[in-house]
């Protein structure tokens, strides 16, 4: 099942309840929150009161992607703060089986994600264990760079390993790079700028969905 999750550090925050009640008018599936700590990546966004106050405005799934680099000091803040799936890097885990298991007793989905030049083989021990998988397909730390392409190969190869399994990815998303993740496997499709920068946020987001389902006809025919 195809989903759009767009990404609020790209909204105004100024009128945070207002963007967020567009994206639902335009069917978005999840919100996804991107943490940063100025450590694992070189810029600071926001944490777990940002993520509460979201949980507070929607009903829509929150998906937290934390790009910190001690997650296990600050999943249990995030369980409280209201969030649906938690997401957390291979390349700063110790124990990811301790981890996720963290998160999952916590009441959250728990989910890996890689940045685009760490081995996909770090993960693969570990699909069981997690409900989604989340394919970085830009460095993080800042919204609106460009996709890098070799990406869609470690979405591929993820997908051939777990077919039932939740891929998402995430970065330089628009209506050119999007069919390209669709038909290299990817299901869950986190957009940025693409959405919040438009001048119509509704549209946008309905948009992208309609050029991901056109890719995933093509896939299936």
């Amino acid at each position: 099942m195809l989903k759009i999750s767009p990404s609020i550090l790209s909204a105004d925050f100024a009128d945070l309840e207002g963007q967020i009640r567009l994206i639902e008018q335009g069917g978005a599936d999840y919100v996804h929150l991107d943490v940063m700590d100025g450590h694992f990546v070189p810029n600071i966004s926001f944490g777990p009161m940002v993520a509460a106050t979201v949980n507070r405005i929607t009903d829509l799934t929150c998906d937290a992607h934390l790009m910190i680099t001690d997650p296990d000091k600050y999943i249990e803040a995030f369980a409280k703060s209201g969030v649906d799936i938690c997401t957390v890097h291979i390349e700063v885990l110790d124990d990811p089986r301790s981890t996720l298991a963290r998160i999952r007793e916590l009441g959250m989905a728990p989910a890996l994600t890689l940045n685009p030049d760490t081995d996909v083989e770090l993960i693969l021990p570990h699909l069981n264990l997690v409900e989604q998988v989340l394919v970085m397909s830009v460095f993080p730390g800042f919204s609106g760079q460009s996709f890098i392409p070799d990406t869609l190969d470690t979405v591929r190869r993820l997908r051939s390993e777990a077919p039932e399994l939740d891929i998402e990815i995430d970065g330089g998303m628009n209506s050119d790079t999007v069919p390209q993740a669709v038909e290299a496997g990817a299901n869950v499709l986190v957009a940025a700028s693409a959405i919040f920068k438009s001048t119509d946020i509704v549209r946008a987001i309905r948009d992208l969905r309609a050029v991901a389902q056109k890719a995933l006809k093509r896939e299936e025919q």
